[in-house]
């Protein structure tokens, strides 16, 4: 396969693809799936090779967990008391990104949208009847025990697996699956920024090495969903936490019949 330098569609859906990715930004560093509604709409909306699709965001997901990451460090999510949860996290996604990036290259553009959809739907609904039971967290791991550290690092290959072959940020599963790990809805937004770049980085070089990234379309995405990252970052901490998540499970679940039919 070849990198591509032309966009393969109009002006008109271009400036489209500009707006979605604006919110897609908004969405990343307010409630962690953000990113999500980018590759849905590329999916749903272009011709592009799925795997073109996937490469190419996570070019754009490096941008945003890094201007992410910084926004939430100047507001005091990120600190050193986080330090130990965030890099077992991060230590696992690497060779999670590099293995869900290969496998996309098995999975059929089909295949791709019915696995998103599934693993969006679930999610959703996970978080939504959690939160509306009232339900505590299914599993409190502390990352300064050895079962702790076990067990985010080998959630962090997890989540780096389903976000390098899905083509989706970090934020989208990292997020709910801490908040159902009763991780605090804020930190769980910052930690997921932090390991996003672990997760793009490796998963855009395994995409890389097959050819599947168009840095024109990099550039169109790209540069909307950094303005939108700075917009939810901001709006994160102006609404009520709990409120967050209900929205964050809301809108996975919305999307998930987009993606599955």
């Amino acid at each position: 396969m070849v990198v591509s330098f032309a966009l393969p569609f109009g002006l008109g859906l271009a400036a489209l693809l500009i707006g979605i990715a604006f919110v897609s930004g908004i969405g990343i560093t307010a409630i962690g799936p953000g990113g999500i509604f980018l590759t849905v709409a590329l999916y749903a909306l272009t011709s592009v090779d799925s795997a073109v699709i996937a490469g190419t965001v996570q070019v754009a997901f490096l941008a945003t967990g890094l201007l992410g990451a910084l926004a939430y460090i100047r507001s005091g999510e990120l600190s050193r008391e986080n330090l130990l949860l965030t890099g077992l996290l991060c230590i696992g996604s690497i060779g999670g990104a590099l293995l869900g990036a290969w496998l996309n290259g098995f999975v059929s553009r089909e295949l791709f949208g019915l696995l998103l959809g599934c693993l969006t739907g679930l999610t959703g609904v996970t978080i939504v009847y959690r939160e509306y039971r009232d339900l505590g967290a299914i599993s409190a791991l502390t990352p300064e025990t050895t079962r702790g550290k076990v067990g985010y690092l080998f959630l962090g290959v997890v989540l780096g697996t389903f976000s390098g072959l899905l083509g989706v940020g970090g934020p989208v599963i990292a997020v709910p699956a801490l908040v159902i790990l009763g991780v605090p809805m804020l930190f769980a937004v910052a930690v997921a920024q932090v390991q996003s770049v672990f997760i793009a980085l490796f998963a855009a070089v395994g995409y890389l090495s097959q050819g599947a990234i168009s840095p024109s379309l990099a550039v169109l995405v790209g540069a909307p969903l950094l303005a939108g990252v700075l917009l939810g970052w901001k709006i994160a901490h102006r609404i009520e936490p709990s409120r967050l998540k209900i929205v964050l499970g809301g809108i996975l679940i919305v999307v998930t019949p987009y993606l599955a039919f």
